[in-house]
């Protein structure tokens, strides 16, 4: 069960990713063009998951780069763990203090094994994503969609791959060929799957558009059968 602790976070969330942000291969700049110095960003919607062990905090965060042009809102998951994660350091984004639960390593999400298995477990619908800012509260605005037969929970995350349509992550598991799980860097509203081989599984979520507090719904994360 999440808690959510009404206390400081120094530095904050968005200061810590906001030099990150730039650097990764799926950025596109506020306008979609090229970087700006001093990004700015804003959170704009998102949601949590649950760490069975309780030990590993896992957002997903729709951050909004309004640095400039028109606005661009970008997935990025994070997890939160009280001593770093071992052969992760390359994923490090930064470190925090929690005011109650003390100094905060905090990753790219997409390397962190936890956030992998309950990110398999929402599409497979073993599990429900949880209100980002509210403990012990399903978010019923987060919607996973299961075409076929659920991945067995043996399945497992083996590669992490950056481009610049997004991150994929490679599933294996021990009762099917392997799949792609791939995570939509850049989010529009009402996109859907891409064309090519059918999906297993897809998850679509919420956020703020931008203009008077709209509400859009968009494509977060699709699972397909591996090509080849």
């Amino acid at each position: 069960m999440s808690i959510i602790y009404k206390t400081t976070l120094k530095p904050g969330k968005l200061e810590l990713i906001a030099p990150w942000l730039p650097a990764q291969p799926w950025y596109q700049g506020a306008d979609g063009g090229v970087p700006a110095p001093g990004t700015e960003l804003v959170k704009t919607g998102g949601f949590r998951l649950d760490d069975p062990e309780g030990e590993v905090g896992i957002e997903f965060m729709v951050a909004t780069d309004i640095s400039g042009g028109e606005p661009r809102h970008y997935l990025v998951p994070l997890t939160y763990r009280s001593a770093p994660l071992e052969g992760a350091e390359h994923a490090l984004i930064g470190e925090t203090e929690h005011g109650v639960l003390g100094h905060r390593y905090v990753y790219d999400g997409t390397y962190d094994p936890v956030l992998q298995a309950e990110l398999l477990a929402l599409l497979a619908l073993r599990s429900d994503a949880q209100m980002q800012s509210v403990g012990d509260t399903p978010d019923p605005t987060v919607t996973p969609l299961l075409s076929g037969p659920a991945l067995p929970a043996q399945a497992a995350v083996t590669a992490v791959e950056h481009g610049p349509d997004g991150t994929d992550l490679t599933v294996e598991t021990p009762a099917f060929a392997p799949f792609t799980l791939h995570l939509v860097r850049v989010l529009r509203p009402e996109q859907s799957a891409p064309s090519g081989a059918a999906p297993r599984a897809q998850l679509t979520a919420e956020w703020c558009g931008g203009q008077e507090e709209e509400r859009v719904r968009g494509l977060f994360a699709v699972l397909h059968p591996a090509a080849g």
